[in-house]
């Protein structure tokens, strides 16, 4: 393990490949950021768990444990940005680690111009805002400063992806927003080549929303919405 300091925060990178990994750090300590490095996904969970890194570039392709393994470990006891990086190009493998809740995904090769850009919009998209405490709508609230959503007063686990997708559709409350923006808002990027994960990652809310499940509103042949007039549903049937 390395560590270049900078005045921006903590980033931590967990690559197997040396070269890369100092490139990164090269490119990134340059940005200001103070940079650890791991090379492999036991140590990086350690230096995550001691250091509190304000985001984390991840290796998929591990020596010990997969990254896979690591983003779930990390998410146990952080909700720390989390970019993945892999030689594999599977939408699967894309897929797998957004809903996992890493936030952005980049495949190898890359440009090291391309990753810096990558982590400023990543921070800057999670870094605290000025908005409403709590956002609510019909038996749906969001806590902002607690992390936490609670439907019917109980609280239902999301994963770090899931809570920022409900917490945009509430900002936007009544509009329709098309998956592209989505992406672009709650990802990073709206060039992302399938916005099935839109699909998904909203089918996976709808589980967790139980007969409140109407709040996120199909717009056909466009995307979503958080809908004001949402009913409650009776999963029950009674």
């Amino acid at each position: 393990m390395t560590a270049r300091r900078g005045d921006l925060g903590t980033l931590l990178i967990v690559e197997d490949d040396v070269s890369i990994a100092e490139l990164l750090q090269l490119y990134l300590s340059r940005e200001g950021y103070r940079v650890l490095t791991s090379v492999d996904g036991t140590g990086g969970i350690d230096l995550a768990k001691r250091e509190r890194p304000n985001l984390i570039v991840l290796d998929l392709m591990l020596p010990d444990i997969s990254g896979m393994d690591v983003v779930k470990a990390v998410r146990m006891f952080s909700t720390v940005p989390i970019i993945i990086l892999t030689a594999r190009d599977a939408d699967q493998d894309k897929i797998m680690g957004l809903e996992l809740g890493a936030d952005d995904y980049m495949t190898k090769p890359f440009s090291p111009g391309e990753l810096v850009a990558r982590v400023r919009a990543v921070l800057r998209r999670t870094a605290p805002s000025e908005e409403p405490a709590v956002l609510a709508l019909g038996g749906v609230e969001l806590s902002v400063e607690e992390r936490l959503v609670r439907v019917d007063g109980r609280p239902v686990d999301l994963t770090p992806k899931e809570f920022q997708l409900l917490e945009y559709l509430l900002l936007n409350k009544g509009i329709a927003l098309p998956r592209e923006r989505l992406l672009e808002e709650v990802w990073g990027y709206s060039f992302y080549t399938d916005a099935r994960t839109v699909d998904v990652h909203v089918g996976q809310l709808r589980k967790k929303l139980g007969r409140w499940a109407v709040v996120v509103h199909t717009v056909w042949g466009l995307g979503y919405k958080a809908d004001p007039n949402a009913e409650p549903v009776d999963v029950n049937g009674d």
